[in-house]
């Protein structure tokens, strides 16, 4: 490995990170980090699509689902696969490492109650993925996932169109909108938590000077308000933000960020917090991380037992 000042004066110049032998200790840390969270948001994902397709109406959109959830598996298998490339080992990571310590965003440890919040989930978090992946995609230094990322980013836009499309036809129904809008008050907000700390609370800009990636938090998280919000115009679904000529920025209509009500699933709006109790919720996990690693187990437990408890 080479030192951190050594890799920064290459990076300055477009050098292209291939192998372990081109990184620093630090560089290869924080691709440890990134891809890990990548590969188990992608991984713990499937289970509240899994739970959801109860609620999809037709044959169609059923099997539009099925073909998401087997992209998301394709998702996380690219960044397992990266990280055993690094040494990683990721049969510890799925499936034996404590519940607890997986590392995907709080709102894949919910269920999804309907079908408006299934296609909320695609329209607004997926967007969401698609803005964070979006970036790595266009601004990574490392080599190998920037090439494997080709087809996540077309994959991820194919998500969140399904999405649009389905709630664009749910909301021409007065039941259907109100539903929509239930989904959006809740979960636009969940979508705000998937960028992280503001930048004011970050400590460090290795990712940036690595170029791990190329926007820090609040721009993606910026960004993705635009696109979010865009959206929600063109079906008429309110947002909790407004955008702030004075700041030129998306701001929220509430103190942000605020206490998460996970009894009541819903946001106590009149009651916030700071970002050091947003990270521990996210230490927490949700209410079903246990269930869901657990079916995941169980699933290898099985299928060990057709192969005559062969490996995997």
């Amino acid at each position: 490995m080479i030192s951190n000042e050594e890799l920064l004066e290459k990076l300055a110049n477009g050098f292209v990170v291939e192998t372990e032998d081109d990184m620093s200790e630090d560089y290869r840390k924080l691709l440890v980090q990134t891809l890990t969270i990548t590969a188990d948001t992608e991984l713990i994902s499937i289970f509240s699509i899994l739970d959801a397709l109860q609620y999809v109406p037709t044959l169609n959109r059923r099997i539009t689902e099925l073909a998401i959830i087997q992209d998301e598996l394709g998702h996380a298998h690219i960044a397992y696969r990266l990280l055993r490339l690094l040494g990683v080992d990721t049969d510890y990571l799925i499936y034996e490492r404590e519940a607890k310590d997986f590392r995907n965003p709080y709102l894949m440890d919910l269920k999804l109650n309907n079908y408006a919040e299934l296609l909320t989930l695609h329209a607004l978090l997926d967007r969401a993925g698609y803005v964070l992946l979006g970036d790595v995609f266009h601004h990574t230094s490392y080599g190998p996932w920037k090439r494997a990322l080709t087809k996540v980013d077309a994959e991820e836009g194919f998500h969140v169109r399904n999405g649009e499309s389905g709630l664009r036809a749910m909301v021409k129904t007065a039941a259907g909108r109100q539903q929509v809008q239930a989904a959006v008050d809740w979960m636009f907000i969940m979508g705000l938590d998937f960028f992280g700390m503001p930048d004011h609370l970050k400590k460090r800009s290795l990712q940036l000077d690595f170029r791990l990636k190329g926007e820090t938090n609040d721009q993606m998280r910026q960004r993705w308000m635009k696109s979010a919000v865009g959206f929600l115009d063109s079906i008429q679904i309110q947002a909790p933000v407004h955008w702030d000529s004075e700041s030129d920025s998306y701001v929220t209509d509430f103190p942000y960020p605020c206490e998460w009500d996970t009894d009541q699933r819903r946001w106590q709006l009149d009651r916030p917090v700071t970002w050091q109790d947003v990270l521990g919720r996210f230490r927490t996990h949700g209410p079903y991380r246990r269930e869901y690693v657990e079916i995941l187990r169980r699933g290898r437990e099985s299928y060990l037992a057709l192969r005559g408890g062969g490996v995997a």
